[in-house]
């Protein structure tokens, strides 16, 4: 696929980044030549705007397969997205910054009549992605990453292993868990791998758990049961992320108490949120985190849109504190810093977006459901041919690094052992390294 991508902003890079290895990708952009950590990525460049039909055409939209607009100015990303469609029919994906915008292009919706032959095709708002994964991850307690599939009826959790765990130590083999679960990774020392029955659970390792919904809560009460249920949480920054996690906070009934530096929108804050207390203050002030009852709260989530502030933020907390900590990350090579210091959860709006733009680019019959370990890991969803001849997941040969965690058959969620036969028409969810979602998908006709 020939895609275009507008802005070398961090969602550039993101995008050129997992993109470019597959993909001929070109990307135009303002400056003179590519930043630095462009260099070594197999990208095309021009130098233009995305709004100039001259520089779209230098940039040869014509015969382009995707457009994905993602400079710093929201503006502009719309404008060129609008300008791409005037040249060639092709798909355009937008990155917007805030709620207002984000809300207008939904106005042009499939069924709406303001929709015409310019609209966006995708629009995506990271900070809204970032939320609803945040607040899942509040949702279950001491879980490091939480996904649901098919409204909750599958589920994904992540759990690190700490000391006491009655896991720690053990073969996955000699472990035994609810039914319909499954062990599809774990990530040790930042690296992301497919374990066997063999594998032994180490103290640190992030293990991920697939299965039913039922089954998932049953293993949390089992295995990761929190001492007290969450009730208190204090949330440092108060723009977009945090007000609109704020909303979900409150009506889940949860006492909130939201930091914010900046005046203004202290008092937006405070007339917008129904129940939640409103400190104006900086974060890394320790005066106020004690008198905000940061020793008290269950959990506390940095969501600044600065990198070192969230980690100073996240760090003195633990100074004050036993809580669980989410610190937001917006350069995603300074995740790892983040885990390393003992940062419980660590977040980032760019990953939230990436599953979103990938699934553009996958073909139509591979939908990515999740990413794990920003990107390492992927659930996709794709259904067995008709073609396909019955075989016993024992027997089927992938040659790749994969689990099917999940198998749907109509009404029925089967979470397969050796035995279970796979059919046609079955719809499979499986776990695997991102390297190898292609030859998954071949396997089975993809």
């Amino acid at each position: 696929m020939k895609i275009l991508i507008y802005g070398v902003t961090d969602a550039g890079y993101m995008a050129a980044r997992f993109l470019s290895d597959k993909h001929d990708v070109s990307v135009l952009a303002e400056n003179k030549q590519l930043p630095e950590r462009f260099a070594n990525l197999d990208v095309n460049f021009i130098s233009g705007s995305g709004t100039d039909l001259t520089a779209l055409e230098q940039a040869n939209a014509a015969a382009m397969d995707l457009f994905v607009a993602c400079s710093a100015v929201d503006e502009a990303n719309i404008v060129a997205c609008w300008t791409i469609k005037r040249i060639v029919d092709i798909e355009t994906t937008c990155f917007v910054r805030t709620m207002e915008l984000y809300q207008n292009l939904h106005l042009a919706g499939p069924q709406s009549r303001y929709r015409t032959a310019y609209d966006i095709d995708t629009v995506i708002w990271p900070e809204q992605l970032l939320t609803q994964d945040i607040f899942r991850i509040v949702s279950v307690p001491d879980a490091v990453d939480v996904k649901y599939f098919d409204r909750g009826n599958v589920k994904l959790f992540e759990y690190r292993i700490k000391e006491g765990s009655e896991i720690l130590n053990r073969r996955i083999m000699d472990c035994t868990f609810p039914k319909q679960t499954l062990i599809v990774g774990i990530t040790r020392e930042n690296d992301l791998f497919i374990p066997q029955g063999s594998t032994v659970i180490e103290l640190n390792d992030k293990v991920v758990f697939m299965g039913t919904g039922s089954a998932l809560d049953l293993l949390t009460a089992r295995f990761f049961k929190a001492e007290d249920a969450i009730k208190e949480v204090v949330v440092i920054g108060g723009g977009s992320v945090g007000f609109l996690l704020a909303q979900q906070l409150e009506a889940a009934n949860l006492h909130v108490t939201i930091i914010e530096h900046d005046y203004e929108r202290c008092t937006f804050l405070a007339d917008k949120l129904k129940k939640s207390l409103v400190l104006h203050g900086d974060g890394t002030d320790l005066d106020l985190l004690e008198n905000a009852g940061i020793a008290h709260a269950d959990t506390t989530i940095c969501v600044t849109d600065n990198d070192e502030k969230n980690l100073l933020c996240s760090l003195m907390t633990k100074q004050l504190s036993p809580c669980r900590i989410i610190a937001r990350v917006g350069n995603a090579n300074t995740a790892p810093l983040f885990d390393r210091v003992g940062i419980d959860v660590v977040v980032s709006p760019l990953r939230a977006a990436l599953k979103d733009l990938l699934n553009r680019i996958q073909s139509r019959e591979i939908d990515i459901l999740a990413l794990i370990e920003g990107g390492q890991g992927e659930v996709v969803k794709l259904t067995v041919p008709e073609d396909f001849q019955e075989q016993r997941v024992a027997d089927l040969r992938f040659g790749a690094r994969a689990i099917i965690g999940v198998v749907q058959r109509g009404w029925q969620i089967i979470v397969p052992h050796g035995e279970t036969v796979i059919k046609a028409g079955d719809q499979l969810k499986i776990f695997t390294m991102a390297s190898d979602v292609e030859a998954i998908g071949k396997m089975f006709g993809g």
